[in-house]
């Protein structure tokens, strides 16, 4: 079974979350986790390849960004926006108002995992 762990709060650095919010992709996938709902794997839609967008999610998971939970053969992902909140206040509210006023990571979407 793969590990879905995260990084304790403490352990959540400065560089390493700039790193995985600096590639547009990832920074998209937060921005849709920001509302504070919990999203399945297959909830997000990317121009890029399956293996390609789990390997966004893993980084984002590996920084601390989000945490994943396994519950039988599917993933959910949620944005840990308390602990990042806690180490680096206002950070990710001023990341995010940045990345929608230049409209980065548009092109990460939700599709409807009923459909």
């Amino acid at each position: 079974m793969p590990d879905h762990s995260s990084p304790a709060d403490s352990d959540i650095t400065l560089p390493r979350l700039l790193g995985a919010l600096s590639d547009p992709t990832r920074l998209g996938i937060v921005r849709i986790l920001s509302d504070g709902a919990e999203r399945g794997w297959g909830q997000f839609s990317a121009p890029v390849a399956k293996s390609t967008l789990s390997h966004h999610l893993k980084t984002l998971r590996e920084a601390g960004v989000t945490q994943t939970r396994q519950e039988g053969t599917r993933c959910y992902v949620r944005l840990r926006r308390d602990a990042l909140e806690a180490r680096f206040p206002s950070l990710l509210p001023a990341l995010l108002s940045a990345a929608a006023a230049d409209d980065i990571g548009g092109h990460v979407t939700e599709r409807d995992e009923t459909a």
